[in-house]
């Protein structure tokens, strides 16, 4: 390679164009993916040793054509399709147009679970092989296999069309959404893995990344596709920070700021600065403005919003000049937008730092007696509730739970973290220790 690419890396860029090409021809998803994988496999074989061809895009196409006829050489009603692939060397050597978003929203149907989207769009999109999606999220490769496999049977039946839906179109903002969301999950699972001995997954995380990049590229106009991106790009730049040398976890607190990655934050930040901007351009509001300009851009949604949020940290140079009143304004905003009980919990620790304590328990409290005790064995719900108990002096109720957090969360390093702020907790107490274990955590 010349440019500094390695073959592992072209084949990732190139893997969802010639699934795009191959599946719009065709229209067999299934049986196109099948084809594009093996060709993905006899590519990094052979060209490491034999060197990269010419035009890797036809031989990739060349290689999944011959596949594919492999395969359907039995099957007399498809013969038709065999002479149309028969005939693809030829076109391949024509200008490469980019599917990439096509199969992308193909991947992210709602008509999958979100597990199922996350696999698929790892495969088809970011070009991993079942065996390195396996390997992320900690499953055997023939379970995973089974999971591509049957969300590749659900698109079949539920007669998805390949194509990217028209912007403004009726079903236009959720089939948008479901990418967004897919391509959000995977990040957050990167980031903070949901379990296992690792606080980070970074090969998930920068795999989110990329393809957010893409949409971006190939979807500029659209505001919450930026504030994805952008919030990626400002919660990546702490990654460095976030553990200590034996994979502890660090709160944001107490992290060394300086190994904040500042290109990142940089970027991110004029990336968000930029979906403002647009908002105000002259032509984008009232009479004259573009269709849907103002749907697209105009008010922020939840991904512009938790970049605001994300940025607002970024530009605190220390944990005490946090502007913690604009962070709650921002997660108020939020609330609002989501209704997601999640979303009330951040807030009530921003509240804790602006306004004491007090009035976030308070909010705890309400949060607990609206939600009906669906985050009641939540982890998060009481590790936040112990880090205000522990703000407002009350350290016995604090300590247990921190205790009950540790004991719901999968997450090894939380665990240990949590674990240890109870121990440190138990230790410092003024109480005798039969009393402290004794002590019972008041109710909500």
């Amino acid at each position: 390679m010349t440019d500094g690419r390695t073959v592992e890396d072209l084949l990732r860029e190139l893997a969802p164009r010639v699934l795009g090409t191959f599946a719009h021809r065709l229209g067999d998803f299934e049986a196109c993916e099948d084809a594009v994988q093996e060709a993905l496999i006899a590519a990094a074989r052979h060209w490491p040793e034999q060197g990269v061809p010419e035009n890797p895009r036809g031989w990739l196409l060349r290689t999944a054509a011959h596949r594919y006829t492999d395969r359907m050489r039995s099957e007399t009603a498809r013969r038709r399709r065999e002479e149309r692939v028969a005939r693809e060397p030829s076109q391949a050597a024509g200008p490469a147009e980019d599917d990439t978003l096509a199969v992308l929203f193909m991947c992210c149907h709602p008509a999958l679970t979100p597990a199922s989207a996350i696999a698929l769009t790892l495969r088809a999109v970011g070009g991993l092989t079942t065996a390195q999606i396996a390997a992320a999220h900690l499953v055997p490769e023939a379970t995973m296999a089974q999971r591509i496999s049957r969300a590749k049977q659900r698109l079949k039946a539920s007669s998805a069309r390949f194509e990217v839906p028209v912007p403004g179109a009726p079903d236009w903002p959720a089939r948008l959404g479901s990418v967004l969301h897919v391509l959000y999950l995977l990040f957050n699972e990167g980031y903070t893995a949901s379990g296992g001995p690792v606080l980070h997954r970074a090969e998930l995380s920068g795999e989110a990344v990329r393809l957010a990049r893409q949409v971006h590229r190939l979807l500029p106009d659209e505001g919450e596709v930026a504030g994805l991106l952008a919030l990626m790009l400002l919660t990546e730049a702490r990654r460095p920070a976030r553990t200590g040398p034996h994979g502890e976890l660090i709160p944001l607190a107490d992290q060394d700021r300086t190994l904040w990655n500042r290109r990142l934050v940089q970027e991110g930040s004029a990336l968000l600065i930029g979906t403002f901007a647009k908002d105000e351009r002259p032509g984008t509001r009232g009479k004259g403005a573009q269709p849907g300009a103002s749907a697209r851009r105009g008010r922020p949604g939840a991904y512009r919003l938790q970049a605001a949020i994300a940025a607002v940290h970024a530009t605190a140079g220390r944990a005490q000049d946090t502007d913690w009143p604009q962070i709650h304004g921002l997660y108020e905003v939020l609330e609002h937008v989501t209704g997601n009980p999640l979303v009330t919990l951040n807030r009530a620790v921003a509240l804790a730092m602006a306004d004491g304590p007090t009035a976030a328990l308070a909010l705890l409290d309400r949060l607990a007696a609206d939600d009906r005790g669906a985050l009641a064995d939540h982890h998060r719900m009481h590790a936040v509730r112990a880090h205000l108990l522990e703000m407002a002096g009350d350290p016995i109720p604090a300590m247990h739970h921190y205790r009950q957090a540790a004991a719901l969360t999968t997450s090894t390093p939380e665990r240990r973290y949590l674990t240890t702020k109870a121990a440190h907790l138990y230790e410092s107490s003024p109480l005798p220790p039969d009393r402290r274990a004794t002590t019972h955590t008041p109710r909500g």
